[in-house]
């Protein structure tokens, strides 16, 4: 497995404007931030903002233990922001989201109407890292794409859960924080707080991954679930929506575009091949019927929706019948991914899938590989 950075295709003739364009900046920031005190703007306050700032505050002296200091000290919804650089209090953050619905109502630091990429581009804070968290959108990837494309321009390293960016754009990005010599990191975006990624990044290292496939979606996985228990497709959907596994509108799930968005975000980091969101075949779960479920049960099968790439960057989301027996054939809203591996043959990571809670995980532990890498950036000058 290659690091991201290597794989990333330079080219001879590239005009140096972009270089040029960030050196000076990069050489401001390079290898001088104090990689203990890190001041944190964080874009999105819904479910999984929300339970990062929690978990922040939850886990602050666990971090302090290990020499991590981090601060609060933007945050952004999509009705307002709140600035102060002394930090921001997490319980008046939630009081004033739970009781007028925007942090923006922050008592004295608080501004409603703002928008979150005023905070970069007005530099209202001073700050080292983006947690960009904002709703995934397919379509052309905004805001995140470029509050992303905007921080990382700015100096500051970005961490996030937001699968649309990197669908669409994630070459150029992985691309664009090479230039600016600032970290993106991901690993929540695809498994939640299953460490699918680092589990690539850390135990695969050295070996050559020639393709991986997988259970992605738990949405999808807990109505296939539910139907091969005798419900039907619209009863397995709003029982889904009762217990929170399933968003209001479920279409990103279950036609397969939530899937198709991590195998391409596996495809670019992990194999190595440029690929974006219109190179994957989908087809979600919406004509899987009852009917095609209890044939394939007689049959000692199931039906599951896979997301695979092969190493010539063939890449698929759809409905299969795999035998029981296979690792994949998981229940519930598990998530399972196989790596297919030269020489060590198929290994597969299974876990919960993703939540508000468990992404939140996964972006703290990024934080925390943040600080190791930018130690070791630090150590080496």
């Amino acid at each position: 497995m290659y690091s991201y950075r290597s794989r990333i295709e330079g080219s001879g003739n590239r005009s140096k404007t972009l270089r040029n364009a960030y050196r000076s900046r990069s050489r401001s920031r390079e290898f001088k931030e104090d990689t203990s005190f890190m001041k944190i703007v964080l874009f999105g306050y819904g479910n999984v903002g929300r339970a990062v700032a929690r978990l922040i505050e939850v886990r602050r002296s666990y971090l302090e233990r290990i020499g991590l200091y981090p601060k609060l000290v933007a945050v952004a919804d999509s009705s307002g922001v709140a600035i102060n650089p002394r930090g921001l209090d997490y319980s008046k953050l939630e009081e004033v989201k739970q009781k007028k619905g925007s942090v923006g109502f922050y008592p004295d630091c608080g501004k409603i109407g703002v928008k979150a990429i005023e905070i970069i581009s007005d530099r209202l804070a001073d700050a080292d890292i983006l947690i960009e968290v904002t709703p995934t959108n397919i379509v052309d990837g905004e805001p995140g794409l470029t509050h992303i494309r905007e921080a990382l321009k700015a100096g500051l390293h970005v961490i996030t859960a937001n699968k649309g960016p990197l669908a669409l754009a994630m070459p150029s990005l992985l691309e664009l924080a090479r230039y600016t010599g600032r970290e993106i990191m991901f690993s929540g975006t695809v498994g939640g707080g299953t460490p699918f990624i680092r589990f690539a990044e850390k135990c695969l290292i050295g070996d050559l991954i020639l393709g991986l496939e997988g259970v992605l979606n738990g949405t999808c996985n807990y109505i296939l679930s539910s139907m091969e228990g005798g419900l039907s497709f619209e009863e397995a959907l709003k029982k889904a929506q009762r217990l929170g596994y399933a968003e209001a509108d479920p279409s990103m799930d279950i036609d397969g575009w939530d899937t198709a968005c991590k195998i391409v975000i596996l495809a670019v980091h992990i194999l190595g091949i440029r690929i974006t969101l219109r190179d994957v075949y989908v087809r979600g779960i919406r004509d899987v019927t009852e009917k095609d479920l209890a044939e394939a049960l007689r049959r000692g099968s199931t039906i599951k929706l896979i997301g695979s790439v092969d190493s010539m960057g063939k890449a698929t989301v759809i409905p299969i019948e795999i035998p029981r027996s296979s690792p994949l054939a998981v229940p519930g809203n598990l998530n399972a991914l196989t790596f297919h591996v030269e020489d060590l043959g198929s290994i597969t990571v299974v876990g919960k899938g993703a939540g508000g809670v468990e992404t939140a995980h996964a972006i703290l532990k990024d934080l925390i590989e943040l600080k190791a890498r930018l130690r070791s950036r630090s150590m080496a000058t």
